[in-house]
């Protein structure tokens, strides 16, 4: 039987409210539009440091501009409780290092489980870094990608590291089609690839 991540997390929720409780979360996001609604959602809930870190876009200027457009969705994005951007490293080495290999691989596939790895590890070294009381991602508001295997991998890395992993899968609740409502309220670039050059044209 398949688990339902989005009642998972709500139950986490109602628990935390119950203790009177206003958590911290440290968010990973890999853009501005899929961070619209998952802000909106979560920040009723926790205090949220947003982690931009996405190695594997390409190219710079693209990475760059989406940075721009995460900081200037947290700057007008009206929220109950306080949203902060942290600004991750940017190497694309790392990435092209940890896909070597499979680069041909087809959308979905073993590449991207790597790309979501790379990138779940680093919100979790940073939620024990900060003390956060849990740590997450935007990546499940997707209809392109697996939410069970990157609440998976989030879980794993949550053992691993020592910290709490939030399960989600933001598309329930109408989450996806929200954000496209936001896009277009606060006029978000919304690209057109994920990000990475071997996905470039293959997305569907």
């Amino acid at each position: 039987m398949s688990r339902n991540y989005q009642r998972e997390m709500d139950g986490l929720i109602a628990e935390n409210q119950c203790r009177n409780k206003v958590p911290t979360l440290l968010l990973h996001a890999c853009c501005a539009p899929c961070s619209s609604y998952v802000l909106e959602y979560l920040s009723e809930y926790f205090i949220i440091k947003v982690l931009y870190y996405n190695p594997n876009i390409s190219p710079e200027s693209e990475y760059e501009y989406r940075l721009q457009e995460e900081q200037r969705l947290i700057d007008t994005l009206n929220t109950k409780n306080k949203v902060e951007l942290i600004k991750g490293n940017y190497n694309p080495n790392v990435f092209f290092d940890a896909v070597k290999g499979y680069e041909k691989e087809p959308e979905r596939g073993k590449r991207c489980e790597i790309c979501f790895n790379l990138r779940l590890e680093e919100a979790a070294r940073y939620c024990k870094e900060i003390n956060a009381d849990y740590f997450a991602t935007t990546l499940t508001i997707s209809p392109l990608k697996n939410a069970e295997i990157i609440n998976t991998i989030g879980e794993n890395i949550g053992k691993k590291y020592g910290v709490n992993y939030l399960p989600s899968d933001f598309k329930k609740k109408n989450g996806y089609k929200r954000s496209i409502e936001l896009s277009q309220e606060y006029n978000l670039y919304r690209q057109n690839f994920c990000g990475c050059i071997f996905s470039k044209g293959k997305e569907q």
